[in-house]
């Protein structure tokens, strides 16, 4: 985990994204992350233009310029990715979260994804993972974000269907209990 004010790479997973995309706040994504390096992969990309069919929203994160896709390729890349759809068992479903790991250890950054079963599997081999609350609670530590700010986004990102371990109201306690405030 990076220190706050110090820059990462975040590879971020559609999850992130599409919602961000969905209550229209993609802006606010964007502002919490400067000073930060974003990546996300083609496999990301071709989730969002394919969910773009049933939420037009998600158009606008096809068009982000501060988030640059990474196209797996090498032979070493491509490996790392099928590690990785192993290690998930990644059917077609999970093959985003699976690009999204094979980025970030290739690169040595963060992987940003809310999909908690991943995420397990992720932490397993020693990757460096976290999901949107640690975003929230990253920028409230840098100062780009009130407390009360992050818990509005928890629940305009839950208004979409995104499944967060809590609430707007219940963010500061239980980000507190867990030392991430």
């Amino acid at each position: 985990m990076s220190d706050v004010g110090m820059p990462a790479i975040l590879v971020l997973d559609a999850m992130c994204l599409n919602h961000f995309a969905r209550i229209d706040r993609l802006d606010v994504l964007r502002d919490l992350l400067i000073g930060d390096e974003c990546r996300t992969t083609y496999v990301v990309l071709d989730e969002l233009r394919t969910g773009a069919s049933i939420h037009p929203d998600l158009q606008a994160a096809l068009e982000l310029d501060w988030v640059r896709p990474v196209r797996l390729e090498s032979l070493p890349e491509l490996d790392c990715f099928a590690k990785w759809v192993d290690r998930i068992g990644a059917g077609t479903r999970d093959l985003g979260e699976a690009s999204v790991f094979a980025v970030a250890e290739l690169c040595g950054g963060t992987a940003i994804t809310d999909d908690q079963s991943a995420t397990r599997v992720a932490r397993k081999f020693g990757l460096a993972v976290h999901g949107t609350i640690w975003l929230l609670c990253r920028a409230c530590r840098a100062g780009k974000l009130t407390v009360a700010a992050a818990g509005n986004l928890v629940d305009m990102l839950r208004s979409t269907g995104m499944r967060l371990p809590c609430t707007g109201p219940e963010f500061e306690t239980w980000t507190r209990q867990r030392a991430l405030l």
